[in-house]
Formats: C-alpha cells, structure tokens, sequence
C-alpha cells in the first residue's frame, strides 16, 4: 500500500507545471490572515499585458471589415447596374411615331395684319334744328336709304312756303311788264313812244324773268332743307353708338355729327411682309396670278376668313424695312371686325408632291437635322435629312420616303439600335392609337 501510495505521487509530481512545483511562499510571520500574499500582487500586470494586443487586433478586423468588404460590395453594386443597364437597354421603349406623307404644300408668307373697312362714315346734320327722333338702335345693320334721324321739319317748311309765295308775286309783276311789253311795241310801230321807253320795258321784263329763277332757286332750297331734315343712311354697313339723342339741338357745324356707321362687307385687312419677300409676291403678281389670302388669330391656329390680294403698296417703309399689302374678304359671318389685329397669310406657290414629316420629329444636331426611323425589325435609326421648308406642323424634307415611320414623341429616351414600341399618332380620329407589339 506503501508502495502505491509512493507511486501516485510520483506521477502527481511528474504532471505538475512548474509553477506548481515552485515552492509554497512563505508567510510573514505576524501577517494578518485574508491579506493575499506578496506574489499575487505581482501576478495582477502579468494578466494585464495581453490586452493592449487583444485591442490591436480588433482595430484591425475592424479596419478590414470596412475596407475589403465595401470595396467588394462596391463590385457587386457595379455588376448589378450593369445588369440592370443591359436589361434596360433590351426593354423596349414605348414611343409615338407618324408616318411620312406625300402632298402639295403651300408655301405662304406670314404677316402682321389689321382689319380696316372699306368705307367709315360719320353721319352729320347738314341743317340746324332740334332732332325729333332716331330710326336705328346702337350696333344696328342698315342699308342705304334707311332713315337714321329726323330733325323738326316745320321750319323748313315754313321757308318753302314763303318761297313759293314770294314767287307767285314775282310771277304776276313778269306777266304785267310783258303785256306792257306788248303795248309798247304796237306803240313803237306807230311811232306814238320814244324808242327809249321801248327798250326800258324790255329790260324790265328780263329782269322780272330773273327774279322769278331766283325765287325758283329759293323753293328748291327750301326743299332741300326739307329733304335734310330726314337724314338717311349714306351706305351700307353697321352703326355704331349714338353721339346725340332726341331733343337735343344739332347743327351741321356739329364735330361728332350723330352715329358712325362702318362698312363690314366686305372689308379689308393691310398687313405687312419683309422686303426680301417682295420679289415672290410681284413675280406671282406680274404673271396675272391671283393670290389667296387668309386671315389667322393671333396664335396662327384658327382661320377667320379667306379672301385675295388686291393692292400692294408703292413702296418700302425704309424705318422697317417691310411693304404694305391689302387683301380684300367677303367676311360674311363677320369674322373680321374693324382695328382687328390678325395673321395674314399669303399663298406665293404650291410645291407638288413634297414628302412632308411632322415638325416635331425633327431633331437638330451640331452638323445636320435628323429623325429617328422605325425600322422593319422595330429597332430606331438616326436618319440625316435637309430641310426644304416647314409650315406650322409639316416641314418638308428630303432623306425620309413616304410611308417612313418616325418617331415624333419620346424621343429623348431613344439611341440608334434601340428596341422600341409603337404606337400610331396618325391613328384614324376616334379610333384607339395602334400599337404594334413585339
């Protein structure tokens, strides 16, 4: 048992570390019991020591979390949005295309124009009287000869009469020297007067045959008078708002007069163009053409009248550099009122068979004009083309044939080769725009 016992520490002490096999410190003698002993004091920075290095290496997986995983995430990203950039780029496009046509174009010239009547009257008295009444209402339409005012009549009248009496009176004193007259001849023959006295009745009678002209003249002033106190309408128009009312005193001195009326059918309308495009007016002019006009709103959108070229001016305003035109219109709706500010525009020719694009297609680059076509496998391409003319929402070109889809609204999502889906802004009004699938 001995012997065993021996044995197992043997091997406890072989299996012991060397600080274990360190001999036991001693203990002060007189030390207090529970203060820890000397050689724990010095065990306490030995443990300490290892955590400046357990700090270091987490900075530094920290470091390399930050660093080498972004820059990996910065690569993925990357990835991603090229992926995501050649999906996008494989999805069609949704666009709204027309398709070239082939028409006659009107080439026009555009001016500035206002609407003038061919005839303003203002209406005046031509007697002096008080205005017994009016035979219109303000804004009427009246023709000529229809009554307009009436001024009292009864002075005129009484002119008339006093006219026609003074001739009566000097009727009887011409008949009385001509049968005097007729005396003295009998008594001339006979030689039973002087010659003398002869001759005096003779000019007697001729100055009673003048007096009674004179007082024929008087009557038919009176009734001229008579005739002015009925004023009419001198021509055919449109009146305006009253200057007087009735019972007021009017003269022909007056300076407003009594109404305006405006002649509005037809009328007129005197715009102006660029002398640089005098030339194409006088050669269409000189050739016997006669050239339409119409008249435009303001925007150009609405077409208020059409009529023809009837004057050109006989020369150039040298201050503005442009020439005076007048075009002369039917205006039966009365589209056109007088002061009216329009947009003339004038047909010089007419270009056949032009294949016409609409102007929003076009796009504009630092060497040409371009569209971009719809080709067969619905794919776009970028097509120069030159531009010959653009009127409003056509524009004539040549590069596109007729039939040629282009591209007329998103257009700035688009680059050639790309895929795209159409749908048809010259779909039939009405009908739902075609859409070609891919």
């Amino acid at each position: 048992m001995i012997s065993e016992q021996t044995e197992t520490e043997t091997q406890e002490e072989r299996m012991a570390t060397p600080a274990e096999k360190q001999p036991a410190p001693r203990v002060a003698s007189g030390a207090p019991s529970g203060i820890p002993p000397v050689e724990r004091e010095e065990e306490t920075p030995r443990r300490r020591r290892w955590w400046p290095w357990l700090l270091a290496f987490a900075a530094v997986l920290l470091v390399a979390y930050l660093v080498i995983p972004k820059k990996g995430r910065a690569q993925s990203a990357d990835g991603a949005k090229g992926k995501g950039d050649q999906a996008q780029a494989q999805r069609p496009v949704p666009v709204l295309a027309s398709a070239a046509v082939s028409k006659d174009v009107g080439v026009y010239l555009t001016g500035l124009g206002t609407v003038t009547p061919l005839a303003t009257v203002a209406v005046r008295s031509r007697v002096d009287g008080q205005l017994v009444s009016l035979g219109f209402h303000d804004g009427q339409a009246v023709r000529a000869g229809d009554l307009l005012a009436t001024i009292d009549p009864r002075p005129f009248q009484v002119q008339l009469m006093q006219a026609q009496g003074q001739r009566a009176k000097d009727q009887a004193a011409l008949e009385n020297a001509k049968v005097d007259l007729a005396r003295y001849q009998v008594l001339a023959q006979q030689d039973s007067i002087p010659k003398q006295q002869l001759d005096t009745q003779v000019a007697t009678v001729h100055q009673d045959e003048a007096t009674l002209e004179s007082d024929q003249a008087q009557i038919e002033s009176a009734k001229l008078n008579l005739t002015y106190s009925r004023i009419t309408a001198p021509i055919t128009g449109r009146v305006g708002l009253r200057l007087v009312d009735p019972g007021n005193m009017v003269h022909a001195t007056d300076p407003n007069g009594v109404v305006v009326i405006t002649q509005l059918q037809p009328i007129n309308v005197l715009f102006t163009l660029p002398a640089d495009q005098l030339p194409q007016v006088l050669g269409q002019v000189h050739g016997g053409a006669k050239l339409p006009v119409d008249a435009f709103d303001r925007d150009l959108k609405r077409k208020l009248a059409s009529g023809s070229l009837i004057a050109i001016d006989n020369q150039i305003d040298a201050t503005t550099g442009t020439v005076k035109l007048k075009g002369i219109f039917g205006n039966e709706n009365e589209a056109l009122f007088p002061n009216q500010f329009v947009n003339a525009r004038l047909l010089v020719h007419t270009l056949p068979s032009a294949t016409v694009v609409p102007t929003a297609a076009v796009q504009r680059s630092p060497q040409s004009s371009f569209v971009y076509v719809v080709k067969a496998d619905k794919t776009v391409e970028a097509r120069n083309i030159k531009i010959q003319l653009t009127q409003g929402d056509d524009t004539v070109q040549s590069g596109v044939a007729a039939g040629d889809l282009v591209v007329v609204d998103g257009l700035d999502k688009l680059r050639p080769g790309m895929k795209v889906e159409v749908s048809r802004a010259d779909a039939p009004r009405g009908a739902a725009p075609q859409r070609t699938a891919l």
